[in-house]
């Protein structure tokens, strides 16, 4: 018998849904763009079967992937648990058999040998296939349209870290997949294996270097002449795990580095940085312009994640966990290891930002994100008392001008993670935003179509379930000819 009621975080809303489904001709608020064709693919976590331990951390849920196909004006759901060997080893013991995030010292011995992973963080269409990440293991290939698990993918043989991002890039002008792994020759090693891979899915280039401490190396910058890498003050070591403690602790001594990596250099002509210790967690975009190099990326203050807490015993502290878009440029003309940092708009946000994808490495003008506006009415008398937990608005940050506007959800609802998707041939920023919303009250999950240059006049329609769908930790829209579609 599957017990959750000793996991107080995991009621209401929140519970898991542990289930399958397809919905067919979703109902529909609005009416759905017909040039809209393609598919918004979601990735995150459900539970099979609760945490071993009370304090694991939510990166331990299984995997899940679902994903909204629209075609014609027509919007079709599906939604299918990643079949990972730790998942069908924990149904097959009807039990969670593995332990603390990216442990396996806290595993049941039945676990042994078997891979960890869960491929719970973010969905990637790239030459042809359709992939699940997370950034403990190789890719999974999911079949695009049933979304059964075909299994790990290793580029014919030639990727050969053990990790793979969960966040790698496209180039826009190459068609080029820039990804990595870190801890790339096991668990606790502080190597990182840097590759480009051709729209063919042909590794071209391999390169092969060490972070200053192992670390988190979350998400990159790209642009067309460099590879930017920040590593930041999560922290790991073999001792820590025998302990029996989540992979990471949080280490506020530590300074926070980014490599500049050269697209056509070697290890010995990286460039590191150091800063202030911030976090880094997701970027937006970056360029080369000359000499220098920019990033933009919304970063923390300090430790974003409570259930990896500082490693000196100390408290988590929510009110450093803020993410603020700022600007970073480093100048490789210089002689010291110091970087420019600004502050581009005062407010904080959701670090799960987005840009127009085709503007990835170039100069660009716009960023879409989550945020909480707390001049916003909450209904907590309809959608319970989850004020602390809502991200109520998406906003059009306008990073040439300094102004923003704004799409507010609703007084019961919370935003995920948005995604930009232009228009064909349109100019940059001229699209649709589009993002699932919690509804509290209802409790169901709705996806938003919104126009991104109107965002005040609200929904360009909503597409309806009937439940609440599984959290998404990223989503990422796929036009029709990017993959095999029926």
């Amino acid at each position: 018998m599957v017990d959750f009621s000793q996991q107080p975080t995991m009621k209401g809303f929140f519970a898991p849904t542990r289930f399958e489904a397809d919905v067919y001709d979703c109902e529909v608020i609005g009416k759905v763009p017909a040039e809209l064709n393609g598919a918004f693919v979601r990735l995150g976590g459900d539970w099979l079967y609760p945490p071993k331990f009370d304090d694991d951390s939510p990166f331990s849920m299984d995997g899940y992937i679902n994903m909204f196909r629209f075609k014609n004006g027509i919007v079709d759901y599906k939604g299918r648990w990643v079949k990972t060997p730790r998942f069908k080893a924990d149904l097959a013991a009807h039990t969670q058999l593995f332990g603390k995030y990216r442990n396996p010292f806290t595993d049941d011995p039945r676990a042994a040998g078997l891979d960890r992973s869960v491929q719970n963080t973010t969905p990637l269409a790239f030459a042809g296939k359709l992939f699940t990440l997370k950034e403990d293991s190789l890719p999974y290939e999911i079949d695009c349209n049933t979304l059964e698990t075909i299994g790990p993918y290793d580029f014919h043989g030639k990727y050969k870290s053990l990790t793979f991002t969960a966040h790698p890039k496209v180039d826009p002008v190459t068609g080029e997949l820039i990804c990595y792994g870190y801890e790339a020759e096991g668990l606790e090693t502080n190597d990182v294996f840097l590759y480009t891979i051709n729209k063919k899915g042909e590794v071209t280039r391999e390169l092969r270097f060490k972070v200053p401490y192992v670390s988190m190396v979350h998400d990159i910058g790209l642009t067309q002449e460099h590879v930017v890498i920040p590593v930041f003050g999560f922290v790991s070591s073999m001792e820590r795990l025998k302990e029996g403690k989540v992979h990471w602790g949080w280490d506020d001594t530590k300074p926070a580095y980014v490599a500049i990596v050269p697209r056509d250099g070697e290890a010995q002509d990286i460039r590191w940085f150091k800063g202030p210790s911030r976090a880094t967690v997701h970027t937006l975009n970056a360029r080369s312009e000359g000499e220098k190099v920019v990033l933009e990326a919304p970063i923390y203050d300090s430790n974003p994640f409570p259930f990896f807490p500082p490693i000196d015993g100390s408290k988590w502290d929510p009110t450093k966990a803020k993410a603020y878009i700022r600007r970073n440029t480093f100048n490789l003309a210089s002689k010291d290891d110091g970087f420019a940092q600004e502050k581009l708009f005062e407010m904080n946000v959701s670090d799960l930002g987005r840009v127009d994808d085709r503007y990835l490495t170039m100069p660009y003008r716009y960023a879409f994100t989550a945020y909480a506006d707390k001049q916003k009415p909450f209904a907590e008398w309809k959608a319970g008392n989850l004020g602390g937990r809502v991200n109520n608005c998406y906003g059009r940050f306008d990073l040439a001008t300094g102004k923003m506007s704004s799409y507010f959800a609703g007084d019961t609802h919370s935003l995920q993670e948005v995604c930009f998707v232009p228009r064909k041939n349109g100019r940059e920023g001229e699209g649709y935003i589009m993002g699932v919303a919690s509804n509290y009250a209802e409790m169901r999950s709705e996806l938003i179509i919104a126009d991104a240059e109107r965002l005040a006049e609200g929904d360009v329609a909503r597409v309806l379930l009937p439940f609440r769908a599984t959290a998404q930790v990223h989503g990422r829209w796929v036009e029709e000819n990017e993959l095999a579609f029926v």
